[in-house]
């Protein structure tokens, strides 16, 4: 849109151009700028000034004419001053024809979303996605403007995080059907995200290797694990993978929107899945356990859990052993009591094999006396 100077009749420019000729001149003259406008016309017209109801346009005629407030823009709340700029040019749309005062009643708003309904054909056979304004929730999904459009998103076609979208947000969406016939435009931004997640995971799926260290950020938790974002890409750490200490549940040592290192232990290109491990950002315990512990050595350890057929024993930090269920059914016979988790108990180191991590225990022999 141009700036141009401000408004004036064409009537008055006419006069001054005209003062040395007859009134019949005159008449004849002016005659050939007062434009047949009528009702469905489309003119170029500038705004001249506001009313508390709309805007007062300048079309070229021998009176100026209105824009009402509800013409401007599919926003009601949106006021004349806010949408149309004073002493620019812009085309409307004429409604009605002029008045007993030869004033006419505009459009803008149509004329604005005449131009956007011919934008979005172009955007759908491209195939491109566009940014539209979430106007309201409704039953179904909701309802979003775009350049004076209204559209309506299903809820399966809504990604999880734009359910509880407010009104004002932008989202960005693609076209799925078009009808401007009907004023019917249905678009989706689960397209917007999956579109996005395939160029994302194709990148992310380049770039990463085994054994890399990278930062991500843990999105969701479940009994078997947690999953981190990493690049934009959702890879899972298995509950094994969380610690060297035994975790009974994730809940335990993560939370969601919690940053941590991880470390890539596996990639499968073909159902594009990435495994992590926090533990291997660690020392390994077993390495120190090598040094430290050796077969026949008495121990004190906590027990971390009790199963059907034996006790788990922390020897030391990260390190488990595995007193099996004789030996505790032994201790418990003797001290009268049954063995639980948090327990300390004096152990032996009966079997030792680093390499596979696995330490088999017993008792002291003072322990069964």
């Amino acid at each position: 849109m141009s700036a141009l100077l401000p408004c004036h009749s064409p009537e008055r420019n006419v006069k001054k151009m005209v003062e040395k000729y007859s009134d019949e001149d005159f008449e004849s003259l002016l005659s050939k700028y007062d434009y047949k406008f009528k009702r469905g016309d489309i003119v170029h017209g500038v705004v001249c000034a506001y009313e508390s109801d709309g805007a007062i346009v300048d079309i070229g005629s021998k009176s100026t004419a209105f824009v009402p407030s509800y013409e401007v823009s599919s926003d009601r709340k949106a006021k004349a001053e806010d949408v149309l700029e004073k002493n620019t040019e812009y085309e409307f749309l004429i409604t009605q024809d002029a008045d007993e005062n030869g004033k006419f009643t505009l459009s803008y708003k149509k004329v604005a979303a005449a131009h956007t309904w011919a934008e979005l054909e172009k955007i759908k056979e491209a195939d491109e996605t566009i940014a539209a304004t979430l106007t309201q929730t409704v039953k179904g999904g909701v309802i979003v403007d775009i350049s004076g459009v209204q559209g309506f998103i299903p809820q399966g076609q809504l990604c999880a995080r734009e359910t509880v979208a407010n009104p004002g947000d932008k989202i960005d969406v693609k076209i799925l059907t078009l009808d401007k016939a009907q004023n019917n435009l249905i678009l989706s931004n689960k397209k917007v995200f999956e579109t996005n997640m395939a160029e994302t995971r194709k990148s992310v799926f380049s770039q990463v290797e085994v054994g890399q260290i990278v930062k991500g950020e843990v999105v969701r938790i479940t009994d078997f694990g947690a999953f981190v974002n990493v690049g934009g890409v959702d890879c899972l750490l298995p509950l094994s993978q969380i610690s060297w200490k035994w975790v009974e549940h994730p809940t335990d040592l993560l939370k969601v929107g919690q940053e941590i290192n991880v470390e890539i232990i596996d990639v499968d290109y073909d159902k594009q899945r990435i495994s992590l491990s926090l533990k291997n950002t660690e020392p390994d315990p077993w390495i120190q356990a090598e040094a430290d512990l050796k077969e026949g050595d008495i121990k004190e350890g906590i027990v971390t859990r009790v199963k059907p057929f034996g006790a788990f024993v922390e020897v030391l930090p990260g390190v488990e052993a595995l007193l099996p269920q004789s030996a505790v059914s032994a201790f418990q016979n003797k001290n009268g009591k049954m063995i639980s988790a948090g327990d300390k108990i004096d152990t032996k180191i009966e079997k030792f094999n680093p390499k596979d991590k696995r330490i088999s225990l017993g008792l002291p022999d003072d322990a069964t006396e």
